[in-house]
């Protein structure tokens, strides 16, 4: 079928509202889920390198084991939320955390933590890097997600949840004994 020129220029000049309407939504939910799922990811692999950095620094084995286990949970969470991103919405999510996240996170003193060889200073940053994790993935549970993708992130949460307590639990047993 053939069409008029001024036919098909008169389509472009009115364009349906409604299918843009539908496109401006689209583009809305896609921010509005990749954007808190980034953040989520950039806040697991914030820890990730936080724990691994801990792992490093401290001699106790049991310690060393813990934030290795913790720093392998982290990259483990990373991934199945990069997955879930990827299947949900096509997009390419973050592949790493981030400077000024780190630091926002609660992972900057680690380093000066680590430099002072203090075990209990260790497990304090670890702390305040989980509190701020936790932060996050509470919100992140507010949120309106579909089910598969509240599913993980509520799993998460409750795994890192568990982490931040242990953590804690460690750090005030260290103050207690120093």
């Amino acid at each position: 079928m053939l069409v008029d020129a001024g036919e098909f220029s008169r389509r472009e000049k009115f364009p349906n509202p409604f299918s843009r309407d539908k496109r401006l939504r689209y583009m809305m939910n896609q921010k509005e889920i990749t954007s808190p799922i980034n953040n989520l990811i950039e806040t697991l692999k914030d820890g990730e390198k936080g724990f691994k950095e801990a792992a490093d620094a401290v001699k106790d084995p049991e310690l060393k084991s813990l934030f290795t286990e913790y720093s392998a949970q982290r990259h483990q969470f990373a991934s199945e939320l990069q997955t879930e991103l990827r299947s949900l919405s096509g997009a390419e999510p973050e592949t790493g955390g981030s400077a000024a996240g780190a630091m926002h996170r609660g992972w900057i003193n680690l380093k000066s933590a680590i430099s002072s060889k203090d075990e209990g200073a260790v497990l304090a940053e670890c702390e305040r890097g989980e509190d701020s994790a936790v932060k996050e993935f509470k919100e992140a549970i507010d949120k309106p997600f579909s089910s598969p993708l509240r599913d993980v992130i509520f799993r998460q949460y409750t795994e890192i949840k568990r982490a931040h307590d242990r953590i804690k639990q460690l750090r005030d047993a260290a103050k207690k004994a120093a």
